[in-house]
């Protein structure tokens, strides 16, 4: 191969990325962060032994929160052939990892698809991805995923724009999700781990409760209990939120709890929240490329 040039994800760069780099910052082989067993992933996620996961370095969304800013922003890790990132899902299967976890996955798809052609694993793929995706990218992946897990950030375009420099992520994160259920449409669950489906999360901002009531209710009018709903409380301000005084603090309990409620009154029961005492860095792993 000696050109790629990349249309992957909706930023369509179209720039050749085995000899430069797109706004996710990287190249064309997958830069990885980390290759570990998690457990602090939803319980359907980690189970008990923990969710395989590999930490992609970049990102198509410029998060200025991101609570991995240190891989997303600053591309921390290091390169993998695609043999070395199969060699990765072998050594997280022999770990008894529950599924193999690809974190921020959208501008490595090539490279998983190639990965997933040398091994496929015998337990599940889970797509971790931060919503921004490309539905004819994902159709590249029918019958390779079992799990999409994409987040929900924002319905309103002028937050979008401000805090991931996306006026399109609304519109563009609510097409994915709806090709994303359209192959896995449904929740299957084996002793308690989630085996095909589509898990959304959901992550509440200071200050912006009312769009996340919005986001919430818009997901289940739309997904019914055919989705998992996971809604976060665990913002911690990191990357450059300190330049945006309405984000640079933790949640307050309330702003959380009224997003809770609007579930609650919907009847929603395929639903994770979590304890206010989660925002903390504690649950944020190492990022070192092993």
């Amino acid at each position: 191969m000696e050109r790629y040039i990349c249309r992957d994800c909706p930023n369509e760069c179209n720039v050749d990325r085995l000899h430069m780099v797109g706004r996710c910052g990287v190249g064309y082989l997958p830069r990885i962060s980390r290759v570990g067993l998690h457990l602090w992933e939803e319980p359907i996620i980690s189970g008990t032994n923990g969710s395989g996961t590999i930490f992609f370095a970049g990102c198509n969304l410029g998060c200025v929160f991101c609570q991995n800013y240190e891989i997303s922003h600053l591309l921390v890790g290091k390169e993998y052939t695609i043999a070395e990132l199969a060699d990765a899902m072998r050594y997280l299967v022999d770990q008894g990892a529950h599924n193999i976890n690809f974190v921020t996955p959208s501008h490595y798809v090539h490279a998983i698809v190639e990965a997933l052609s040398v091994y496929r694993p015998p337990v599940p793929i889970v797509y971790n991805s931060g919503g921004y995706d490309k539905v004819d990218t994902l159709r590249r992946l029918e019958g390779l995923v079992d799990v999409y897990m994409p987040d929900y950030k924002y319905t309103d375009v002028g937050i979008a724009a401000k805090y991931s420099g996306c006026a399109d992520y609304p519109d563009v994160a609510w097409a994915a999700i709806a090709e994303m259920h359209r192959q896995q449409p449904s929740p299957q669950l084996k002793d308690g781990l989630i085996q095909n489906g589509v898990l959304i999360r959901h992550l509440v901002l200071p200050n912006q409760s009312t769009q996340s009531v919005q986001a919430v209710q818009r997901l289940y009018n739309e997904y019914g209990d055919s989705v998992y709903l996971s809604v976060m409380s665990q913002y911690v301000p990191m990357g450059n939120a300190a330049n945006y005084p309405e984000i640079n603090r933790v949640l307050k309990p309330l702003e959380y709890k009224r997003v809770v409620a609007a579930l609650e009154r919907m009847g929603a029961t395929n639903v994770f929240i979590q304890d206010c005492e989660s925002a903390t860095t504690t649950y944020i792993p190492p990022f070192d490329g092993e």
